[in-house]
């Protein structure tokens, strides 16, 4: 039974890789067990963990390290790249009031933290573990356990004090949102939006009727008009055409066109009348309006392509196509001449089949390129974050020079990456598939490492006096914070219940909920308000944890 000692018990490099998978497998084996339709998911890996380290596993304490920290790298990285193309697009207009909900949930959980550790004598690592497990957020977690490590302090604190308050702070936020329906929502106002979302593409058929735009270019009208549409054909004496931006409009013309279905109306008065015809049912067979045009979908596959505006290409006036609409990372984008193509993009085009062979070859389509990711801006991003992670800063009020450390600097440089890498003609695109593998991978190392460390002394702390009123800390973090920006959203601002609760589940980095939520909600509203409060909060929360611990330990 030697060989057995040597794979669960000896120290060694084989051990570790062995206690680290089995750990994992185990975790994420038990995250797929659903209880009311709720599921800790990967969050199992953590509490195996625990329970390894309780039962006496343990692996060499360097490579517990090491493990530990190339997980953490790996998951915020990946997670930064994911977040990085609409973190900066949150800002918008739409986005603006939703983000600044989550930013009032944020402070009130801040504020609480800070205040509890003042009246109730919780030491503030522990503290921050409290607020880390109450808004489910292990790369904050990762944040304080590193700042505290800068400032030669004990960082297995804030793990133990997660590890308690984890659980209820997923199911918090779910009774958060459950008590908000009960008390305050109508039945009356669980419609599904998703009808009334504006930024979904939307295709009409008009026939111009207006004598201001007979002999105008398409070019002039859309130069003269505030709304954003692609006529993809046009109908002209029974013939059916692709359009250039130079084409003159004529009185009688039949258009389809490609827009968001809020500015419908405005279209119709600068064309003149709307058809009848639904031209977005599901069914519609595109090639069937004309038999010498066909619609195909084309994917950027090119280096040379990616960061370049689809109007610099002029695939148009030089191939005689139109592309109507872009598919990004499931979302459909339309197709203006400023829109910024990126690897992976997903063109509709229509044209004659000639034309769209000569266009696939400008755009490339070669999609068993993208099967493979692009490893090496993995690594060269990955070396930037922890270089810019290694730099010291002064802060005002703080005596020594603060880094970001192992999970700012790569969080930070994975967003910039995923927004500006694309414009700088940085190939910075992984399929979906490869960056869940990462941040998959990542996490589970990291929290098994995080597990194990934690597990010695994980029950003993539990039963304590402490360990009870940790729970209830968390729970209130978790409950008081929700609550209040759920009424605030609700009945000051008149957002829809969908919203607010995606929102509050963004705000709180909870999918978990999400998943709840999306079951019980008709619509999309949900799932669209949680990406777009999702990476500013994921981004402030590892942050906070930081300069808590920075300004008031």
């Amino acid at each position: 039974m030697e060989w057995l000692n040597t794979l669960f018990l000896d120290h060694s490099a084989l051990q570790a890789v062995v206690i680290l998978s089995l750990i994992s497998a185990i975790g994420l084996g038990l995250g797929k067990i659903h209880v009311m339709g709720i599921s800790l998911g990967v969050t199992f890996v953590f509490f195996t963990g625990i329970l390894a380290g309780h039962l006496g596993l343990s692996i060499d304490p360097m490579m517990l390290n090491y493990a530990e920290s190339f997980g953490l790298v790996i998951f915020v990285y990946s997670l930064g790249l994911q977040v990085g193309p609409g973190f900066f697009g949150s800002f918008r207009k739409e986005g603006i009031q939703l983000n600044s909900l989550s930013l009032i949930l944020i402070a009130l959980g801040t504020i609480f933290t800070i205040v509890c550790h003042y009246t109730t004598g919780v030491s503030l690592p522990d503290m921050v573990g409290i607020l880390c497990g109450a808004t489910t957020n292990t790369p904050a977690l990762g944040a304080a356990q590193q700042t505290l490590q800068q400032m030669g302090l004990p960082s297995s604190a804030p793990a133990l004090s997660c590890a308690v308050t984890y659980p209820l702070g997923v199911v918090g936020v779910i009774i958060a949102i459950l008590l908000i329906r009960k008390i305050f929502v109508r039945k009356g106002d669980l419609v599904d939006h998703d009808k009334e979302n504006t930024n979904k593409t939307y295709i009409a058929e008009f026939q111009v009727f207006n004598p201001g735009i007979y002999g105008k270019s398409i070019k002039d009208i859309a130069h003269l008009s505030s709304m954003k549409f692609v006529i993809s054909r046009l109908w002209r004496d029974g013939k059916v055409t692709i359009p250039t931006s130079e084409k003159l409009l004529a009185k009688g013309d039949k258009l389809l066109v490609v827009t968001s279905e809020k500015d419908v109306e405005a279209l119709t008065v600068l064309f003149g009348e709307q058809e009848s015809t639904d031209w977005n049912k599901e069914d519609i067979d595109w090639n069937a309006i004309d038999s010498q045009l066909i619609s195909q979908r084309i994917v950027v596959t090119r280096p040379e392509i990616n960061g370049k505006k689809l109007g610099s290409l002029r695939l148009r006036n030089h191939y005689g196509i139109n592309i109507s609409r872009v598919y990004r990372a499931g979302v459909q984008l339309l197709a203006t001449s400023e829109l910024v193509l990126q690897m992976g993009d997903r063109l509709t085009v229509v044209g004659e089949a000639a034309a769209i062979q000569n266009v696939e070859k400008v755009l490339g389509n070669a999609v068993k390129s993208l099967k493979e990711p692009n490893l090496v801006a993995v690594f060269i991003g990955i070396i930037l974050g922890l270089a810019l992670g290694s730099i010291p800063f002064t802060l005002p009020g703080i005596s020594a020079p603060v880094k970001l450390g192992l999970a700012g600097g790569p969080i930070v440089v994975g967003i910039l990456i995923g927004t500006f890498g694309p414009r700088l003609h940085m190939v910075t695109y992984t399929t979906l598939s490869a960056n869940l593998m990462l941040r998959g991978l990542g996490l589970a190392m990291y929290l098994a490492c995080l597990g194990l460390d934690a597990g010695a002394h994980f029950f003993e702390t539990v039963v304590r006096p402490e360990g009870v009123l940790w729970i209830g800390l968390g729970f209130a973090i978790t409950f008081v914070p929700v609550i209040i920006t759920g009424l605030i959203a609700l009945k000051v601002m008149k957002v829809d219940f969908g919203s607010v609760s995606g929102m509050l589940c963004g705000s709180m980095a909870n999918p978990m909920a999400l998943n709840y939520v999306n079951d019980t909600i008709p619509g999309d509203n949900p799932s669209v308000s949680y990406a777009t409060v999702y990476p500013l909060s994921m981004f402030l929360r590892v942050i906070i944890a930081q300069i808590i611990l920075m300004f008031f330990l």
